[in-house]
């Protein structure tokens, strides 16, 4: 039950921030200039970057770490949609690759 909802998490993970982005590169198209003055335009969204790109590290630290303790195949794919997705599709998709790990203990 648990697998199936971490499973669950990361596509809604995955859809909902794309969701967005899509939506901003539909109005503005591959504006980067325009992208960055938006993600880093005011103190507000400057603290959520950084809280996100930290909380990344410490993702990316405990995983790696995590997927060696238990052998865990394929944990490299969330690091894949760590850069490409982001947090919130990688961390329940290595919940969900790591649970049969957990039960086998």
């Amino acid at each position: 039950m648990r697998r199936q909802m971490y499973f669950a998490l990361a596509v809604v993970g995955l859809v909902i921030p794309y969701y967005f982005l899509i939506s901003f590169l539909m109005s503005h198209g591959l504006d980067a200039r325009l992208f960055v003055k938006q993600l880093i335009g005011t103190p507000i969204s400057i603290f959520f970057a950084v809280d996100l790109i930290l909380s990344c590290i410490v993702f990316a630290i405990y995983s790696g770490r995590e997927a060696s303790r238990y052998s865990i195949k394929h944990a490299w794919i969330c690091m894949v949609a760590l850069f490409t997705v982001g947090l919130s599709c990688a961390l329940p998709l290595f919940l969900y690759l790591r649970e049969p790990y957990l039960s086998e203990r």
